[in-house]
């Protein structure tokens, strides 16, 4: 028993040194996810900011101008047309001259003055849904407002638009990137490193040199994710790090709760990559199966950029067996709501039963194999 306990060590101490040999792999584990995060943070955001719109100002009184000069100076839009007639609020739709199109009444000012409420409609083009209702919230809000300071009657109960913005009033996008981003680096950098490692024992034969070792399978697997372990983890630590010192991302719940959950998802994604690798002949094909069977349903089927609600009920069905998602709602639950462990248990019961049965069917399928 001490001698297999001394042969399982010097096989892990093996596998680090392997790996802090090789430049590449440092490169790929290291700088990829600070690359990727300064990507997302800065680059990609779902925020509005000088979306195109055209006028169809039917009154052109100071009111009506009022308004939209106070749609344009919001810094949300940009005045591309202003429209003659309604027939023309399709054609630029449909050429993509604009984003979106705000019709004024006829006699706008007369009709506020006199009735206290007039009216607007919005055209949006709803190819892209999700910027359609961004649009139109933003736009609608911007109309409200305007609609209050302008009226002489503050007695008249006028309908307005109120908006409460829980856990992150300035609406930052950072705030939904950084957790999705932490989950797909860990996902393709734990995983995938671990399929191609051990994918590339069994491509150049130094599997058989395993196989008459005294290390069983199991100790086999593990030598050959622990070091993974380690390193996945201080991608989270690095990852936390920025999102908190660059992006100004709180920390509002337990730090060490945090740290549990995103060790558990390490050794989640391990597991996965470990029962990739059992099908996977050579390292190509490990690769291309972890980029395929984790990259897209990351980024797709997460909730990490799309809304789960809104997909169509097959997809949100098959959400429930994606990894990230679970650990996605986590990450936001303890970071951004500063919730505890009551309100979590549910994503680590199913992360653990998730982890349990990648390892026990890649143990099953690895004996197989061998």
């Amino acid at each position: 028993m001490k001698r297999s306990n001394n042969s399982i060590w010097g096989f892990i101490r093996k596998e680090f040194f392997h790996i802090f040999r090789d430049k590449k792999t440092l490169l790929l584990i290291f700088g990829l996810p600070v690359a990727q995060l300064l990507l997302f943070g800065f680059v990609v955001t779902n925020e509005i900011k000088d979306a195109k719109i055209a006028v169809f100002d039917q009154s052109k009184d100071y009111l009506s101008l009022q308004l939209v000069n106070k749609l344009v100076s919001s810094g949300y839009f940009i005045l591309s047309d202003n429209l003659s007639n309604a027939s023309q609020i399709d054609e630029v739709l449909k050429a993509g001259k604009a984003q979106l199109v705000v019709s004024i009444q006829p006699n706008f000012a007369a009709e506020f003055q006199k009735q206290g409420v007039a009216s607007v409609q919005l055209n949006a083009d709803a190819s892209e849904p999700n910027t359609a209702s961004i649009l139109t919230a933003y736009a609608s809000a911007i109309i409200s407002d305007f609609a209050a300071e302008n009226s002489g009657m503050p007695q008249q109960t006028l309908v307005s638009v109120q908006s409460r913005m829980l856990y992150n009033p300035d609406l930052k996008s950072v705030f939904m990137f950084v957790p999705g981003t932490m989950a797909l680096i860990l996902m393709l950098i734990t995983a995938m490193m671990t399929s191609i490692s051990i994918a590339r024992e069994k491509e150049m034969g130094t599997m058989e040199v395993l196989l008459v070792s005294p290390l069983k399978p199991w100790q086999i697997v593990l030598g050959k994710v622990f070091p993974y372990i380690g390193l996945g983890f201080a991608n989270a630590l690095l990852i936390i790090i920025l999102g908190y010192f660059v992006f100004m991302l709180p920390m509002r719940g337990s730090m060490v709760l945090l740290l549990l959950v995103t060790l558990l998802f390490i050794i989640l994604a391990l597991s996965l990559g470990i029962l990739i690798s059992t099908v996977s002949k050579t390292q190509q094909v490990a690769m291309f199966l972890s980029m395929f069977a984790l990259l897209l349903p990351t980024i797709l089927l997460s909730g990490f950029i799309f809304p789960i609600e809104n997909m169509p009920v097959p997809l949100q069905w098959l959400s429930l067996i994606m990894p990230p998602r679970w650990f996605i709602s986590a990450l936001k639950t303890i970071m951004i709501k500063g919730e505890g462990l009551a309100f979590v248990y549910k994503e680590i019961l199913v992360m653990l039963g998730m982890t349990i049965a990648f390892l026990s069917l890649s143990i099953k399928k690895f004996k197989i194999r061998l």
